[in-house]
């Protein structure tokens, strides 16, 4: 465990953690907003969960990523008994994972899962290293997937064993698959248009074309462009954007891109956009000695500094029923910290921020919600807990 623990510092904070340019505090003590943390499965835990996903087809299961290879489906959440788990799918054999930053990072269910059994994952292999994203599907029940099902859809080289990003998830109003994907190590390929890192990709895995399994949508801001850069690209700039998700009421895209030696930073990812990495880091210049030109650049719609600190999570707005006070509310913490904050947000100005919890530090992997819409976290040691009301 504690490789990856000193690795993530590392790739986070590696320049010693200054508290540079806009060092607030990082929100409200949170006193009036009461959550608990129940957790789901009593007699048994995940090893390094890094992903909760529902597969939104009616039967409210949760499926946990484990960094090896492995996703296992949590049924029975509601049940006085309690919940019991099985593993889902097992690619241990396809997976690079070195208890650092790679391995199976992302999972995502197709919009109609329930009729045609696809979802997707995002995992590093070897020989060469590479981000593999690959298509899967499941056995006629929908119970259990079928790992020599697997679609490659994409693949391209990772010039590092860091800064993979790894997050999946369709857009709610589109239905096209986003990948959210680091700079790799390699500072430069965040503004680098010419290679998919540094980015959060847009792809349409129901319509391929020219030879490839799956399509470029026709309104993604470099399609059709004659300077190659990648017609995949969405939006670019990041450093290691580790979680991305929608606001599904109002198809809002959030990422936390984690900062190397002194921001943190939150933004709302626009189409063709650039937010800044390398020039800046969070709403600060990068290299601070020399200044940076930040016209066209997309700033945070908030950060913080090592204070607070060292490696953003990104998660959701909140649009459960059982927590009233967190509605409406994006959720966000930080793995160094153990720190959790809601931020609200009216899609020009962040309206508050207040942190609500603070579950250890070297901890938070990871935010996810079920069926229902409620929130759920997970955390390095292998617990996944349930946001309840604190009452």
């Amino acid at each position: 465990m504690l490789s990856f623990i000193f690795v993530l510092c590392l790739a986070a904070c590696d320049s010693g953690g200054s508290n540079t340019g806009n060092d607030d505090d990082n929100g409200d003590d949170g006193a009036d907003i009461n959550i608990g943390l129940a957790e789901i499965l009593s007699d048994a835990r995940f090893q390094r969960p890094l992903d909760i996903q529902n597969a939104g087809d009616g039967t409210n299961r949760l499926f946990i990523v484990e960094q090896r290879g492995v996703i296992h489906v949590v049924r029975n959440l509601s049940s006085p008994v309690g919940a019991d788990t099985s593993v889902f799918l097992d690619i241990r054999d396809r997976v690079f994972f070195d208890e650092s930053e790679s391995g199976l990072l992302g999972l995502a269910f197709h919009p109609r899962f329930e009729t045609n059994g696809y979802f997707y994952v995002n995992y590093t292999a070897s020989n060469p290293p590479r981000t593999v994203i690959a298509r899967y599907s499941v056995n006629g029940d929908n119970a259990e997937a079928d790992p020599d099902s697997e679609v490659v859809l994409m693949e391209f080289a990772q010039p590092r064993a860091n800064h993979n990003g790894g997050q999946l998830v369709f857009g709610p109003n589109d239905g096209y698959l986003y990948i959210a994907v680091g700079d790799g190590g390699v500072n430069e390929n965040g503004q680098n248009l010419t290679t998919l890192l540094g980015s959060i990709l847009r792809i349409d895995v129901d319509n391929a074309e020219d030879g490839m399994n799956y399509g470029i949508p026709d309104d993604n801001p470099f399609s059709g462009n004659d300077s190659e850069f990648r017609e995949e690209i969405y939006a670019y700039g990041f450093r290691n954007p580790w979680r991305i998700g929608f606001d599904k009421l109002f198809g809002t895209l959030f990422t936390g891109d984690v900062g190397q030696s002194r921001r943190e930073e939150i933004d709302d990812v626009e189409k063709g956009r650039n937010y800044g990495w390398s020039i800046m880091e969070g709403s600060i210049c990068f290299d601070l000695p020399s200044g940076c030109d930040m016209s066209g650049l997309e700033l945070p719609i908030l950060d913080y500094g090592r204070d607070q600190g060292g490696t953003v999570i990104g998660g959701f707005v909140y649009r459960g029923s059982e927590v009233e006070e967190l509605a409406g509310k994006y959720i966000y913490g930080d793995f160094i910290s153990g720190k959790i904050w809601t931020l609200g947000y009216d899609g020009d100005n962040v309206t508050d921020n207040t942190q609500i919890a603070e579950i250890g530090e070297f901890s938070l992997t990871a935010f996810g919600t079920d069926e229902n819409d409620e929130a759920y976290l997970s955390t390095l040691g292998g617990s996944v807990y349930k946001i309840t009301n604190g009452e």
